[in-house]
């Protein structure tokens, strides 16, 4: 998929911009905080429905004004063309289009258009919590299996019915109690075995970029940890039954899932440096594109990098500017603050791209800007 031409108007700080774009490489440059990463963001939000960074659609609308809209242009691989659109006015609730056609729900919107985003925030799928690292495998499966949200959804749902018996002052009624745990059984079942296939295959190509980016220097591991490995999942909830009861939620189910992240058999989040958990989170983020670029609808996914040098040494610049100049990757926006790093991979591309420049939430191509 290619994003051929894009208009946004009041999304953050972006009060107006059409933009058309190169299907190889697309560079923003400018200051932090002049809107470089709410331009990635709006074209995150058309893939996924929703902020990358805020889940309350409201809040990426302009200050001062009533409401948001994005339209556009996409070619898929056949050379055909998506028109998409997506517009919000304050109070309402938004509305997403696909060639001029609106979705019944917007779940069946997510895939079409796959798309990575890497950014300096992404340091928190190794800091953060294990609900950050369930959201790695969720974002990249719900891209390429399509009944993988409705999974979830349901889950979720019998997950916190149950909590709600589980908190109740009388004891709950035993039969729904078996209802409620018999749906977190038979979906968190279901989601484990696609979360396992899903990093049974993402382990090794992880393991490859990250050892590339490296020079060879490190090495680390991943592995997936779910209550689904003590046995039947049922027989696991059950069994702490009681004890959920007592403190009112519940304790075992695929919602506590999480993967655990080594670097040379270590706590990466103990043990790494700045650098070497960048890293760690690039190759990631990386391995994610392979992954949906061999099994999303055989669609290239859209690559956005944001700002992805900083706290990195040059070799391992230098590797990254040599992986993300490869054949493998189709469109990529990219930002940075100064010309420097891009002006590397431009040179060793060869390919077809365009640069913008980004001053307070204005954006003009770079000749624009120097024929100023």
């Amino acid at each position: 998929m290619i994003l051929r031409k894009l208009s946004i108007i009041n999304y953050k700080n972006i009060r107006e911009a059409m933009l058309d774009f190169s299907p190889k490489m697309n560079c923003f440059i400018g200051q932090n905080g002049v809107g470089k990463t709410n331009l990635l963001d709006a074209v995150y939000y058309l893939s996924f429905c929703r902020s990358a960074f805020n889940p309350i659609d409201s809040q990426v609308i302009c200050h001062g004004q009533d409401f948001f809209v994005l339209d556009a242009l996409y070619e898929n691989d056949l050379g055909e063309p998506e028109m998409i659109y997506c517009g919000m006015k304050r109070g309402t609730k938004k509305h997403f289009k696909r060639n001029k056609k609106e979705y019944k729900r917007l779940s069946q919107h997510i895939g079409l258009i796959p798309l990575i985003f890497v950014s300096p925030s992404d340091t928190i799928l190794v800091e953060g919590g294990s609900e950050e690292r369930r959201r790695l495998m969720d974002v990249v499966i719900a891209q390429y299996d399509n009944s993988y949200i409705d999974e979830l959804n349901a889950c979720s749902k019998a997950l916190q019915q149950r909590n709600a018996l589980l908190k109740m002052e009388e004891e709950p009624d035993p039969s729904l109690m078996d209802i409620w745990e018999q749906e977190m059984a038979e979906h968190g079942e279901r989601i484990f075995q696609k979360r396992e296939a899903f990093i049974t295959e993402f382990i090794p190509v992880f393991q490859d970029i990250y050892s590339s980016i490296s020079g060879h220097r490190e090495k680390v591991s991943l592995s997936y940890i779910s209550h689904c490995q003590r046995g039947p999942l049922l027989n696991v909830i059950r069994r702490d039954r009681m004890k959920d009861r007592a403190v009112g939620y519940s304790l075992h189910g695929i919602h506590r899932d999480d993967l655990e992240m080594l670097l040379a058999g270590y706590p990466v989040r103990r043990e790494g440096s700045q650098g070497q958990t960048k890293t760690f989170v690039l190759a990631l983020k990386l391995a994610q594109f392979d992954f949906l670029r061999r099994t999303a609808s055989n669609t290239t996914p859209l690559l956005l990098l944001d700002d992805i040098f900083d706290k990195l040494d040059a070799h391992r610049v230098e590797q990254i500017v040599n992986l993300v100049s490869g054949s493998q990757f189709g469109q990529i926006f990219i930002t940075d603050t100064n010309r420097d790093h891009l002006d590397k991979i431009l040179k060793n591309s060869g390919f077809d791209y365009r640069l913008f420049s980004v001053t307070e939430g204005e954006i003009c191509s770079w000749e624009e800007t120097e024929n100023v």
